[in-house]
């Protein structure tokens, strides 16, 4: 997961004015959100090979600036998850550059009148000219939790899931709920149990695509594992020698995994 000393080092801005040079951050991302590397796995210093789209200033980072691009290529780029496994520092700032290239991508024109949006000179917000409305990066919030019962941990398996055998339980926050509203509703509604103890632990941004996971701990209370045979498959009891890890910690997940083996002696 991230950590907070990596934005000690950047500085938060935007504009589509200034013009890259060799010192910057480049962050290229081709249309499937794959990460541009060079031969070394490194950001490229020039845009001279590609067909750019756009190309626009989102910050500085270690001294210098940093560039959110999106280009036409057919070519196969690095997904950010394999990123992560090489380069975890690239991987998390990368992660913010996707976030803002999704946004930019998505509202270039206004969602309400049509008319193209412009950059607004202070604020990371595109404005229509037209209508008024503005168009500010969009996060769904999602939670996931490690539900216990006394040394066991429930975990489930995910009809989306192909690689994962069993997973904690996570899903969206929806509109006119809280976030521990959500938690109780989505664990009643995919395993038909209820919790009890919930408590928060900490945060992830997930950008895949633009999820900001919110994780918690809670303790079984009552009810019977029922699953809706759809969207959960199966659900049980492991205890931590029946988990299977998953086998990368990209996720908050894992650490919520890992917090629950080590707190049984």
């Amino acid at each position: 997961m991230i950590e907070k000393s990596l934005y000690e080092n950047y500085e938060v801005n935007f504009d589509e004015t200034i013009t890259p040079n060799s010192d910057d951050y480049l962050f290229i991302f081709n249309n499937e959100r794959e990460l541009y590397l060079n031969d070394d796995k490194k950001l490229p210093k020039s845009l001279d090979e590609f067909d750019v789209d756009f190309c626009f200033y989102i910050g500085d980072y270690k001294d210098a600036k940093a560039f959110v691009v999106n280009v036409e290529s057919d070519e196969s780029f690095y997904p950010l998850q394999e990123v992560y496994e090489f380069d975890h520092d690239l991987y998390h700032i990368a992660g913010k550059a996707v976030l803002v290239r999704d946004w930019y991508v998505s509202h270039r024109f206004c969602g309400r009148c049509g008319t193209e949006t412009q950059i607004d000179e202070k604020d990371m917000m595109l404005k229509c000219p037209s209508c008024g409305q503005n168009h500010y990066p969009r996060i769904a919030p999602a939670i996931i939790v490690a539900i216990r019962n006394g040394d066991e941990l429930l975990m489930a398996k995910h009809s989306y899931h192909d690689n994962i055998r069993y997973a904690l339980i996570a899903g969206f926050v929806e509109p006119g709920e809280s976030i521990e509203e959500a938690v109780h509703r989505e664990v009643l509604e995919e395993v038909g149990v209820k919790i009890k103890n919930l408590e928060y632990q900490r945060s992830q941004s997930w950008p895949f695509p633009n999820s900001l996971m919110l994780a918690f701990t809670a303790d079984y209370d009552s009810g019977e594992i029922k699953v809706d045979g759809d969207e959960i498959l199966k659900a049980k009891w492991f205890k931590k020698d029946e988990i299977i890890r998953y086998g990368s910690d990209i996720s908050i997940s894992d650490w919520l995994i890992q917090s629950f083996i080590d707190s049984i002696e």
